[in-house]
């Protein structure tokens, strides 16, 4: 009798713990298992101050610096070495610049080549204003890629350079003055870009091609940018000797003053001849 109280017991537990679970549908429970409770984390909420100021980014790491690239197989350099250097960067008269250093400063060879001319002699005169002499000193170069650089007014140039010398870019050629049309001004290198042509085309060396976008990219470290295919392209254009068409002649000599006329002397005036009084006419009886 016990027994069986016992058995009905368990059976009611059982049918009570099925119902509590049989929640859904078809007796399936709509609450999830207590271990997948357990597994899903909880929403954190903001991190305090405290929490971020706690964490350090790390250090960055220094910057990658890219070498410009190589657009020739020439090696350049700025033609002023050791001093601060200023140059104009627009066409005035003249496709040249000028570029202005202390007197003294160093005047290099853009490129490596041979040099074509030394002008060792100051020769300019602003009563002639000639312009093969307008440079006053100056030493060109012709440079491996074909082009011819002039680097002019200058103080001093190099003992024993000389036509023929071999150089390499950056080799110091000179010394930056105010020699040639430049005496009046503050030192400065007439620097120029052309092409190798005899030395009666002095109007070729003095200046063919802008030279200050190369400056530019040499001064910042682009040394290879070159000017040889602009060189080229205008030299097929206006020839290899063009005729000269700004600045071609010095000052004419001063002309000689006009002989002074001789005063031109006074015409004489004839003597006015008297009228002839009429004599009375016979027949007039009107004074008788």
């Amino acid at each position: 009798m016990r027994s069986g109280r016992l058995s009905a017991v368990v059976v009611g537990v059982l049918l009570t713990g099925g119902c509590a679970h049989a929640t859904g549908v078809a007796g399936v429970s709509m609450k999830a298992p207590a271990e997948a409770v357990a597994l899903t984390p909880a929403p954190s909420g903001t991190p305090s101050t405290d929490e971020q100021s706690s964490v350090q980014r790390p250090a960055a790491a220094d910057p990658v610096k890219v070498p410009p690239p190589q657009v020739s197989k020439y090696t350049y350099a700025f033609p002023v070495k050791g001093c601060k250097a200023t140059y104009q960067r627009k066409l005035l008269i003249l496709p040249k610049t000028v570029i202005w250093a202390a007197k003294g400063c160093t005047f290099v060879a853009p490129v490596d080549g041979v040099v074509d001319e030394v002008n060792l002699a100051n020769r300019w005169s602003p009563s002639s204003d000639r312009g093969p002499d307008r440079e006053g000193r100056f030493v060109s170069i012709i440079g491996e890629d074909g082009v011819r650089y002039l680097g002019g007014h200058l103080d001093s140039v190099v003992a024993d350079l000389k036509p023929g010398s071999k150089v390499k870019a950056g080799q110091k050629l000179g010394q930056i003055g105010n020699s040639g049309n430049a005496r009046d001004t503050a030192p400065n290198l007439y620097f120029a870009i052309s092409w190798k042509t005899g030395p009666a085309y002095w109007w070729v060396r003095r200046g063919m091609v802008e030279p200050w976008d190369y400056l530019d990219a040499w001064l910042k470290g682009n040394r290879t940018l070159s000017p040889k295919e602009e060189t080229v392209k205008l030299r097929a254009k206006v020839g290899e000797t063009p005729a000269c068409t700004t600045l071609c002649s010095g000052r004419s000599a001063p002309q000689q003053e006009e002989k002074e006329e001789e005063p031109k002397k006074p015409r004489k005036k004839k003597p006015a001849t008297p009228t002839p009084t009429p004599s009375p006419s016979l027949n007039d009886t009107s004074t008788l």
